[in-house]
């Protein structure tokens, strides 16, 4: 039996090797059997060796077969150069007899080496590393060596060469097609998109020159109040599917036309799935209106605007065609989207609104400066589309150098709305700025606007604007940018604007809401002085009518901002925010234009509902809210009225019920103040008890009020224009 070694070796073979026990090859033998050893040298055996000839003459009668298998284990042998061997006679002898009987059709290696004595020896020169390459016809193995591995490598990096190329092959063909389909598919989205601007331009230019007919005919009012911000706007604003909703008041613009059974009004309604149609149903049944529910299309995760969301709600579609049919019909929209276009082109009616290019152009904080500019009013002291901050840093240096008695100086990012993309920086933190001060005064008015004078506190300014800013500047509300660094690099990524904040301690902002015809007239619909949230620079709510500036001037700005508008094909919606303050050298009054939006304003919307219930009007040349005159009393759904006074709540969702909206109306500005902040107070205390104690933007807004309140006392409301009706808005109140 052949040694555990050879079996179990790591020597490389055949997987047909066929090992036989040499129990079954060898005959038994009794421990008096002669031993016929003999010993190869170099691979070569000596003929003339006394223990090979005694070998050679015992096994004489099957010597034939035993030359073979001695040949071959010579040539093993001298193979791997082995320099003595020990044969067993016997154990080649049985071997010999194996291979002459067809067993095997030729010994392995390990068969070979199981004749040897000394097999432990000789299996460790085969095994070992380069060992063949030694022996007989060693450099020709080499070789053939060499050349197989290069074969081999040559052939595999060639198989490798040609499975990239053809997976190159594939790849660039399949981006190829793709490629080549996204072109065409592009081709034709510009193509359709082209066509639907052409069809805008069309029904745009019809409805200029039918603007008078279709007011007084039978018409279809489509409301559509989506907002068609950016997919980052979108996903990043909280309760997007509310905002979309807040304008559910639109629908009170049926209310009291010379024509009323003329007007219909259609209210697309965002409805989410886990959202209510109770407000709706409210509303609808606050205007002794029935409720005619459309299809519902659920998105739920993606925060798509009102238009896209309509885009792809064919049956909806279907149902207005149906409706609008034979009508003469026209949509007003929201923050306007390109998806707009696709809709009225599917519709087959015009837009109150500007082509959404224009309306993304002049929409932004920039575009507005440029409008305001063009129709030469006031507007802070600034520099709009600032994008890298090095240009923030020069231009701020500049403007402060310029208007050395601002304290105050904003930041607002073009794209956003709101108190959501303002920060502010106060330059009392400035270490030079008493310095600068000291210089003018030092100077006189005569000198400080000279050149080297400015020279000098503008290279001081340069010099620390980098720090003061990083060290003092901080955003507006620190729940959508948490400070400075986050603010900024927003900033400049979108864009903004460098403003001048009133050099006073008593501001007001307040809102005008235009209507820029089709024909080209500009008809102001609602104005109301701002009240303000936490950080004094975000409009919460209004008070309507406005009390701060005469209307004479008020007309004038708002004509002249909506003509320019006009000029540049703006038409629809607009509100123009405004602030006026007291100059402290002159002791006139100040009004600056600060924004424009050209969409339908949440305050105009509230404004709908607040004289539908009240059933007056809006006088804007006299700044009077008329309400007729009435001995009754009347309670509505949200309303409880007594001669024409009192409070209106609007449910925005029915589901977390967490925003509402809140109009209170009196005889004159303080009533409606005090009425309002007693219902904030009694609201407040009852949804945060002292063990659970709710977010709301109560608090900021009733110590607002007060102020308010205390200013009226102060001044004796001392209003413009005739007295009236005051009311009191407020846009949203999140609990």
């Amino acid at each position: 039996q052949p040694p555990r070694a050879l079996a179990t070796g790591k020597e490389k073979v055949n997987q047909d090797t066929i090992y036989i026990p040499l129990t079954v090859l060898l005959k038994s033998r009794s421990p008096c059997v002669l031993k016929y050893d003999f010993t190869i040298l170099m691979g070569r055996t000596n003929p003339m060796a006394t223990d090979f000839c005694h070998f050679k003459q015992s096994f004489s009668l099957c010597w034939s077969s035993v030359v073979d298998v001695l040949e071959a284990l010579e040539k093993l042998l001298r193979d791997f150069a082995v320099p003595l061997a020990k044969v067993s006679g016997e154990r080649l002898v049985e071997l010999s007899h194996v291979w002459e009987n067809g067993w095997l059709k030729a010994p392995p290696v390990t068969g070979f080496l199981s004749v040897l004595e000394n097999w432990e020896e000789v299996l460790g020169l085969v095994l070992r590393p380069g060992q063949r390459f030694k022996g007989e016809g060693g450099i020709e193995a080499a070789a053939i060596h060499i050349q197989c591995f290069w074969r081999r490598y040559l052939a595999r990096t060639a198989y490798l060469r040609h499975c990239q190329r053809k997976w190159a092959v594939g790849t660039i063909a399949v981006s190829w097609l793709m490629h080549t389909q996204m072109r065409h598919v592009g081709k034709a989205l510009q193509a359709r998109r082209f066509r639907q601007l052409e069809n805008f331009r069309s029904r745009a230019q019809h409805l200029a020159a039918n603007w008078k007919h279709i007011q007084s005919s039978k018409r279809t009012i489509i409301h559509i109040p989506s907002l068609g911000y950016s997919q980052s706007r979108r996903m990043n604003l909280r309760r997007y599917d509310i905002l979309q909703n807040i304008q559910i008041s639109r629908l009170c613009d049926i209310r009291g036309r010379s024509f009323p059974y003329n007007l219909t009004a259609i209210y697309i309604h965002y409805c989410s799935l886990y959202v209510k149609k109770q407000p709706l149903e409210d509303t609808l049944r606050t205007l002794s209106c029935s409720t005619n529910p459309f299809p519902r299309l659920f998105f739920q995760t993606h925060n798509m605007c009102l238009s896209t969301l309509l885009k792809y709600s064919p049956r909806t579609l279907k149902r207005i065609k149906h409706l609008i049919q034979g009508k003469q019909a026209y949509i007003v929209g929201g923050v306007a989207h390109v998806d707009d276009l696709a809709v009225a082109d599917d519709l087959g009616v015009p837009i109150l609104a500007p082509e959404p290019a224009i309306a993304q152009l002049y929409s932004t904080k920039s575009g507005g400066r440029r409008i305001f500019t063009e129709a030469e009013v006031d507007l802070p002291p600034g520099q709009g589309d600032i994008y890298t901050l090095n240009q923030l840093h020069g231009t701020l240096a500049r403007l402060m150098t310029q208007n050395i008695h601002v304290q105050r100086w904003l930041f607002k990012m073009d794209s956003e709305h709101g108190g959501r993309g303002t920060a502010y920086c106060d330059t009392c933190h400035l270490s030079c700025y008493n310095w600068a001060l000291q210089e003018c005064h030092r100077c006189g008015p005569e000198l400080q606007n000279t050149e080297w004078i400015q020279e000098s506190v503008l290279l001081r300014y340069l010099d620390e604007v980098p720090e003061w800013l990083a060290r003092y500047a901080q955003p507006a509300k620190t729940s959508c940018y948490p400070n400075w660094t986050c603010f900024l690099k927003t900033f400049l990524r979108q864009g903004g604007v460098v403003e001048a904040y009133p050099p006073s301690e008593s501001v007001t902002c307040l809102t005008v809401d235009l209507l820029l015809e089709p024909g080209g007239e500009v008809t102001m619909l609602s104005c109301g002085d701002q009240l303000q949230g936490s950080c004094q620079l975000e409009a919460i709510g209004s008070t309507v009518p406005q009390t701060s500036v005469q209307q004479e001037t008020l007309k004038s700005i708002c004509m002249r901002v909506g003509q320019a508008c006009l000029q540049r094909l703006i038409v629809g919606y607009v509100s123009v925010d405004l602030t006026t303050f007291l100059n402290r050298k002159t002791m006139e009054q100040k009004v600056w234009a600060i924004d424009l939006d050209l969409t339908y304003s949440d305050q105009l919307a509230m404004t709908q509902m607040l004289l539908m219930m009240t059933g007056g009007t809006l006088n804007c040349r006299t700044g009077c809210l008329e309400v007729p005159i009435s001995s009754f009393d009347c309670v509505f759904v949200f309303l409880h009225f007594q001669r024409k006074q009192g409070t209106v709540f609007a449910l925005y969702d029915g589901s977390d019920r967490c925003t509402v909206g809140m109009i209170t109306v009196s005889e004159d500005l303080r009533g409606a103040l005090v009425t309002f902040a007693r219902n904030l107070s009694v609201i407040h205390q009852e949804i945060s008890p002292s063990k659970m104690q709710g977010e709301t933007n109560f608090k900021e807004l009733i110590k607002n009020i007060e102020d308010v309140l205390q200013m009226t006392v102060k001044n004796k409301v001392c209003e413009y224009g005739n007295p009236g009706i005051k009311s009191m808005l407020i846009k949203h109140s999140d609990s």
